[in-house]
């Protein structure tokens, strides 16, 4: 008996270790700033909004919460593992709701994801529109 439920936990495990925390199907990830089209000069400022769910740091597991991550020229990293990290995927895991990012002079993307305590975005994702923005 003890050998079967064993067995489960190894079989299952994989399973568990990839099923996404769940969102609430109404949660909304947007910039405050800038807008989409903006002429903006560097270092810009851009501000995360969240409704729907809460803010919490990376590490801590509370239900309906999760923390930003910005993408800077790229697009959307798999949905079922953790944000990768690097300078197009930024991590705000200690909860912050803004930075300032030097940009190169022209075009951009960006792109606001919300993640779960372990970097992953959650199921349904929080996911902003990708908005475009153009640097003097």
């Amino acid at each position: 008996m003890k050998l079967h439920r064993l067995l489960a936990v190894f079989l299952l495990a994989p399973l568990l270790a990839t099923a996404r925390t769940p969102a609430p199907p109404d949660a909304e990830v947007y910039f405050i700033t800038p807008t989409d089209g903006a002429t903006v000069t560097s270092p810009v400022t851009v501000r995360f909004g969240l409704k729907g769910m809460g803010v919490a740091p990376a590490g801590i597991q509370n239900d309906a919460t999760g923390h930003h991550h910005l993408l800077v020229d790229t697009d959307l990293p798999a949905l079922d593992r953790p944000v990768p990290t690097d300078d197009h995927h930024r991590h705000f895991g200690a909860g912050q709701t803004e930075t300032t990012l030097t940009l190169d002079p022209g075009t951009h993307t960006l792109q606001l994801l919300l993640g779960d305590f372990a970097h992953i975005p959650h199921e349904p994702p929080v996911m902003s529109p990708k908005i475009t923005i153009t640097v003097e």
